[in-house]
């Protein structure tokens, strides 16, 4: 029998969180499911110790376990898990997660009731402490910035379904079929802003985003990278930001959001300053540039296939984005 929803765990070293993560998948009221977990190449045993807790078995909840030989990165292990799975919806979930009871049947239920959706973001919560919010769907504004306005707010505001920008790849269920037709998650990222980015391009193609608190997870945040800021994520954040505009957005846009982007630059570079890595994100927009360079055309939306009243009511939203962080 094939399994109605894959559920897609990349993992890296994660020792600390992953074995609660797939507990709590195995805990769950809905069971036709399969949990594929990606490993890139860790040394800490934590996969194989799993690997022997919960063989292969056939029945569900299946598991599949698969090994990289190098640290791929995020989007390469999410391919990779997409590609191996047999549903025609997956589930993306952080390693460092525990999903509720409730949280595959319900992502299922909602994703598979809506046609014209293409992702699902779940109800992220702190895992120190579950009654603040860590996401509820991502944003992207004018002034370069992603971003969630969920983030450390009380989660009680957050208990109503809504449109979002983006889901969240750290809890999240994908149209399988549509995510491929996009081109799957862009390996170019290797891990941050990736999902901004597949979710920028649905919303460019006509597809829906949708925040769901029916289905919540508790997040530790970090569990791979270590810490809200640190070199290796604010090299790759910035450097992906390039991209993602330069993907995602015709000539014509980049210029008109130019002097938003010198702005929103411009205090992020005094942000990161101040704490001491303002050559380290300096450097990553550089990079940015030169990936884009090295990416080429092809790795362009097909604008030519886009509505221009579409990309203009998306840099509607881009701008009213603004506001929406402060």
């Amino acid at each position: 029998m094939q399994a109605q929803i894959s559920v897609i765990i990349p993992n890296y070293n994660g020792i600390k969180f992953l074995e609660d993560c797939v507990d709590s998948l195995m805990d769950q009221t809905f069971h036709s499911f399969e949990i594929i977990l990606v490993d890139d190449c860790s040394d800490d045993g934590a996969m194989q110790a799993l690997e022997k807790k919960y063989p292969d078995n056939g029945s569900f909840p299946r598991t599949h376990y698969l090994y990289h030989d190098t640290n791929s990165g995020f989007a390469r292990s999410v391919n990779d898990g997409i590609e191996a799975s047999s549903a025609e919806y997956v589930i993306l979930l952080n390693n460092d997660t525990k999903a509720d009871r409730n949280f595959v049947g319900r992502m299922y239920k909602a994703i598979s009731s809506h046609s014209d959706v293409f992702s699902i973001s779940a109800k992220m919560l702190s895992m120190s402490n579950p009654d603040i919010m860590d996401d509820a769907g991502d944003y992207y504004s004018a002034l370069g910035w992603a971003f969630s306005p969920a983030k450390d707010k009380p989660a009680s505001m957050y208990d109503k379904a809504s449109y979002i920008f983006a889901a969240c790849g750290g809890a999240a269920v994908y149209r399988k079929e549509a995510l491929l037709a996009l081109g799957g998650f862009d390996n170019r990222h290797f891990a941050y802003l990736e999902d901004i980015d597949l979710g920028y391009r649905a919303r460019l193609y006509g597809w829906k985003n949708v925040y769901f608190p029916g289905a919540s997870v508790l997040h530790a945040g970090s569990g791979t990278s270590g810490s809200r800021h640190n070199k290796f994520k604010v090299t790759l954040s910035s450097r992906n930001n390039i991209y993602l505009i330069y993907k995602n957005m015709p000539n014509w846009q980049i210029l008109l959001n130019l002097p938003f982007f010198i702005a929103g630059f411009g205090v992020k570079t005094v942000f990161f300053t101040i704490k001491g890595l303002g050559l380290t994100y300096l450097g990553g927009l550089l990079e940015g540039f030169r990936m884009c360079r090295q990416a080429g055309k092809s790795a362009r939306v097909d604008f030519k296939r886009i509505p221009a009243g579409r990309i203009w009511a998306l840099e509607g939203e881009l701008l009213l984005n603004i506001l929406r962080r402060f």
